[in-house]
C-alpha cells in the first residue's frame, strides 16, 4: 500500500485536498443551539410534559432583574424608583410579553361593593416615608410577594420579565435579548447610584452556553495546537514532522465539522471539545508512524523505505486503534442526552478521516519533505529495557498489587452520586453563575419544581374543596426545609376574600361557595391590566391551576425524592385533584441523569464486546484477546474510584466518559500487544523477549501519545462549561492509568498467561528485526 500512495504522491495530495475541501464546506452551513433543552429528546417524558405545561399557562422563558441597593434596603426611595423605572422599561424588551415586579404588583382593596386593584408602588408617593413603609409592609405579609419579588429580609427585590422567543433564530433572538437586559442594566445603575443590577433568568442561560463555547474554543484549540506543536517538536526534532501532522491535524478537523453538518449534526457547547478530541487522536496516530520512521532511518533505511517500513509496522495497529477509538465515541449514540450522541458523531467522523489521512496524504506529504535521520539523544534515566526489567522481575508483585488497588478503588465507585444542577454547569468565574448563586443565596432559589393541578370538573377552579386541597398542598410544600417560596392561586382567592369584606384580617381565607368564588375570580380578572392577567396562573377553561416552588440549590437525587413525597401526598390528600402534571427544569434533568446512566450502561457493554470482539479476531488469539480485556478495563475502575473518594459527584457528562475512554485507551493495548505478536510469530521470541520487544519499538510512541492525550484533555480543565472541565480531568486520569496498565500490568499477564515458545517467520524483506529495531 505504502509503494502505491509513494508512487502517486502528488496525485494523493490533490485528491485529498479535493475530498477535504467539499467535506468541509458544510461548515457553512453549521448551525449553533442556544437552548437549554438541548440536553433532551423531543419524546422526553419530562420535556413533553413541560411543554404541555408551558402550552396551558404560557412559556417560561424569562429575564430577572435584581435590584440590590448598596445601603440593604430594596423598599428605600432610591430602590423603589429604580423598580418603576426598570418595570415600564422592561416592556421594551424584545419579545416581552409579561413584567412582573413589586412596582407593579396587582393589589387589592375594596370600598364597600367596588373592589380596587392597583400597582403596590404609586410613583407620586414615593418621597412618603409612610407611603414607602406601607409598600415594606404589604410586601413582607403577602406571600405573593415575600421571598419572591422582594427578599424576605427586604434587601433585594425583583423585575422579572417573560418573553415568548420565536423558534425560528433562536440564536439571535436570545442574544437580543441578553444584550438589551444588559444595556438596561447598565443604564439603570448610571441612573441609580447605590444599586446594583444583576441579570439571571432562563434567556441568560442560553446566552451563557454560547459565551461558553465561544470561549472554550478561543482556549482549546490555540492552546492545544501549541502543546502539540511543542511536543512532536522535542519528538522529531525538525520542522518536517510538525507542519505534516499539523496539516492532518486541520484538514481532520475541518472534514469532521463538515461532515457533521451535513449529517444535521447541530453544535452546542457539550459539542465544543470535539476539534480539540480531534486534534489529540490524529496526533497520536501520527506518532506512530513518526515514530517508526526515525527508527528506520536512524538504522540506516533511506526515507522512502523508512515510510514504507513505518506503514507496515503501523498500519493494522493504527486502524485497529482508530477502529476501537471510533466504536467508543459512536457509542456514545446510547445516551439519552442528544449533545452527547451528536459528540461522538463528530468525533468518530474525524477519526475515519484522521485515519485515511494518516496513511495516505501523510506519507505522499513526508516524502516530499526534507527529512534527515535524527540522532539518536536519550535521556539520562531509567529506559525502556529498565523499565522491561523492572517489570519482568516484579511481574508477581505487580499482579496481586494491582489486583488490591483495582478492588479498592471498585468500592469506592458507589461513592459517586448522580448530580445535575442547571446553573452548576458553568464555572464559578462566569458572570452568571454568579450572579445566580447570589440568588439562591437572597432570595427564592435556583431549583424551580412545577405542578398543574386538574379539578374534577370544568371550571372546577373555583370548587371550595379543590380549593382548600390546592391550598393545603401549597403549605406542605412550605413546610419542606429547603422550600423557598410557593406560588398558587389560594392566595390570591385569601386576598380578594378579605378585600371583599372590607380588609378584614379575619376574612384572610378562601370563599366559602363555587359561585363566590367565581364572582371574585371575574370582578378581579376585569380589573387587572392589559399584560398582567391570570393566564399563567390559571388554564383558559378555568379547570387546572398551577403551582410553582422555588427552592435552594438540591441535587438530583434530592429533587427526585422532593418530587416523590409531594405526589404521594397528592395521591394520598387531594381527591378533588384529577391529574397531576410535574415538571420543571429541576425534574428534567434529574430525571434524565437517571435513564442516561442505564442507557450508557448498555452503551458501554456493547462498544467492550465489540472491541474484544474485534481484538480477537486482529489478534487471532483467544488468550491475548482475553487479556487484553483486562488493562482496557482497569483504567475505567481507577478513574472513577478515585473520582468517588476525591469529588464524590456525577454528571450527565462524566455518564459517557467510560463509552469514550474505552476506545482510547485501547489504543495503547493494541500496539503494545501488535508489537508483542510481531515478535512471537514473526521472530519467534519467547514471551519475556517479545515484551522487551514490544517496549522497545512502541514504548517511547506510547509515553508520548499518553502525554499528548493528557495534557490536550487537561487543557479542558479551563473551560467555564464545567461539565466539560470534569470530563477533561477524568478522562486525562483514566488515560493516564491506562499508560500505566499498559506497561506494568499488561506484560505482567502476558509473560504469566502467553508461555510457550514464539512461532517464527521470516520477516519481510526490509524491515527490522528486533536485534536492528531502534531502541526506544
Amino acid at each position: 500500500m505504502a509503494e502505491r500512495v509513494l508512487g502517486a504522491r502528488r496525485l494523493v495530495i490533490l485528491v485529498t485536498v479535493l475530498l477535504v475541501a467539499a467535506a468541509s464546506s458544510g461548515i457553512a452551513l453549521l448551525e449553533f443551539s442556544a437552548n437549554y433543552r438541548i440536553f433532551f429528546d423531543d419524546d422526553n417524558p419530562q420535556l413533553l410534559a413541560l411543554e404541555a405545561l408551558e402550552n396551558t399557562y404560557g412559556k417560561n422563558e424569562n429575564i430577572v432583574f435584581l435590584i440590590v441597593p448598596e445601603d440593604g434596603n430594596a423598599t428605600s426611595e432610591t430602590a423603589l424608583a429604580t423598580a418603576v423605572w426598570l418595570t415600564d422599561k422592561a416592556w421594551q424588551t424584545p419579545f416581552s410579553r409579561r413584567v412582573d415586579s413589586l412596582a407593579n404588583f396587582q393589589y387589592t382593596t375594596a370600598d364597600g361593593d367596588d373592589l380596587y386593584v392597583r400597582d403596590l408602588v404609586d410613583p407620586e408617593e414615593l418621597t412618603r416615608a409612610e407611603a414607602r413603609a406601607r409598600v415594606r409592609a404589604i410586601a413582607s405579609s403577602d406571600p405573593r410577594i415575600a421571598g419572591s419579588m422582594l427578599a424576605r429580609d427586604g434587601d433585594v427585590s425583583v423585575v422579572n420579565v417573560t418573553v415568548e422567543l420565536p423558534e425560528e433564530g433562536l440564536l439571535e433572538a436570545v442574544a437580543e435579548v441578553a444584550e438589551f437586559a444588559r444595556s438596561v442594566a447598565a443604564e439603570a445603575e448610571g441612573r441609580f447610584p447605590g444599586i446594583d443590577l444583576r441579570v439571571v433568568g432562563t434567556v441568560m442561560i442560553n446566552q451563557s452556553f454560547v459565551e461558553a463555547s465561544i470561549g472554550s474554543q478561543t482556549i482549546f484549540l490555540p492552546a492545544s495546537l501549541l502543546l502539540m506543536a511543542l511536543i512532536l517538536g522535542v519528538l522529531t526534532r525538525g520542522w518536517a514532522g510538525v507542519a505534516a501532522t499539523g496539516v492532518v491535524i486541520v484538514f481532520s478537523i475541518v472534514s469532521s465539522l463538515g461532515l457533521g453538518v451535513w449529517a444535521g449534526l447541530p453544535f452546542s457547547p457539550p459539542v465544543s471539545p470535539a476539534p480539540t478530541i480531534v486534534l489529540m487522536i490524529v496526533v497520536a496516530n501520527c506518532v506512530h508512524l513518526l515514530v517508526a520512521l526515525q527508527q528506520s532511518m536512524r538504522a540506516g533505511a533511506s526515507k522512502h523505505d523508512a515510510i514504507v517500513e513505518s506503514i507496515r509496522l503501523n498500519l493494522n495497529p493504527v486502524f485497529l486503534a482508530s477502529l476501537t477509538t471510533a466504536l467508543g465515541f459512536l457509542s456514545m449514540n446510547f445516551s439519552e442526552v442528544p449533545p452527547y450522541r451528536h459528540l461522538g458523531n463528530f468525533v468518530a467522523f474525524g477519526i475515519v478521516v484522521s485515519f485515511l489521512l494518516s496513511v495516505t496524504f501523510l506519507p505522499a506529504l513526508l516524502s516530499l519533505l526534507p527529512i534527515r535521520a535524527p540522532r539518536d539523544r536519550r535521556l539520562r534515566g531509567p529506559t525502556m529495557n529498565r523499565l522491561a526489567d523492572f517489570v519482568l522481575r516484579r511481574r508477581t508483585a505487580l499482579i496481586w498489587g494491582w489486583s488490591a488497588i483495582v478492588v479498592a478503588t471498585l468500592l469506592a465507585i458507589p461513592r459517586n452520586e448522580l448530580n445535575d444542577v442547571l446553573v452548576h454547569f458553568f464555572d464559578e468565574g462566569v458572570e452568571f453563575r454568579q450572579d445566580t448563586d447570589f440568588m439562591d443565596q437572597r432570595l427564592s432559589g435556583n431549583t424551580l419544581l412545577e405542578y398543574s393541578l386538574q379539578a374534577r370538573t370544568e371550571g372546577g377552579v373555583t370548587d371550595p374543596g379543590f380549593l382548600a386541597e390546592v391550598s393545603k398542598f401549597a403549605e406542605w410544600y412550605r413546610k419542606q426545609p429547603p422550600v423557598r417560596h410557593v406560588s398558587v392561586i389560594t392566595d390570591t382567592f385569601r386576598q380578594l376574600n378579605k378585600s371583599m369584606n372590607g380588609d378584614d384580617p379575619e376574612a384572610y381565607r378562601l370563599p366559602e361557595s363555587r359561585q363566590l368564588a367565581a364572582q371574585y375570580l371575574l370582578l378581579y380578572e376585569l380589573s387587572l391590566p392589559e399584560g398582567l392577567n391570570l393566564n399563567n396562573r390559571i388554564d383558559r377553561s378555568r379547570t387546572a391551576t398551577r403551582v410553582t416552588i422555588s427552592a435552594e440549590t438540591l441535587s438530583s437525587k434530592e429533587v427526585l425524592e422532593l418530587n416523590a413525597r409531594a405526589e404521594a401526598w397528592l395521591k394520598e390528600n387531594a381527591r378533588h385533584v384529577a391529574g397531576v402534571n410535574s415538571t420543571g427544569p429541576a425534574a428534567l434533568f434529574a430525571y434524565i441523569g437517571q435513564r442516561n446512566i442505564r442507557a450508557m450502561l448498555v452503551g458501554t457493554m456493547v462498544v467492550l464486546l465489540a472491541i474484544s470482539a474485534i481484538l480477537l479476531i486482529a489478534l487471532r488469539s483467544l488468550r491475548l484477546g482475553l487479556i487484553s480485556i483486562v488493562p482496557n478495563l482497569v483504567p475505567a475502575v481507577l478513574g472513577f474510584g478515585v473520582w468517588g473518594l476525591t469529588v464524590g459527584q456525577v454528571s450527565l457528562s462524566l455518564s459517557v466518559v467510560v463509552a469514550m475512554t474505552v476506545g482510547i485507551v485501547v489504543d495503547d493495548t493494541v500496539h503494545f500487544l501488535s508489537k508483542y505478536r510481531r515478535a512471537r510469530l514473526e521472530y519467534g521470541r519467547e514471551s519475556e523477549e517479545a515484551v522487551r520487544y514490544a517496549f522497545d519499538t512502541s514504548g517511547r510512541a506510547l509515553f508520548t501519545t499518553t502525554i499528548v492525550l493528557v495534557a490536550g484533555f487537561l487543557i479542558f480543565v479551563f473551560s467555564p462549561f464545567v461539565p466539560t472541565a470534569q470530563v477533561g480531568v477524568l478522562t486525562a486520569t483514566i488515560i493516564a492509568f491506562a499508560l500505566v496498565a499498559d506497561l506494568s500490568l499488561l506484560p505482567a499477564l502476558l509473560t504469566a498467561a502467553d508461555r510457550g515458545p514464539g512461532k517464527y517467520a521470516a520477516p519481510a524483506p526490509g524491515s527490522s528485526s528486533p536485534d536492528r529495531a531502534g531502541r526506544g
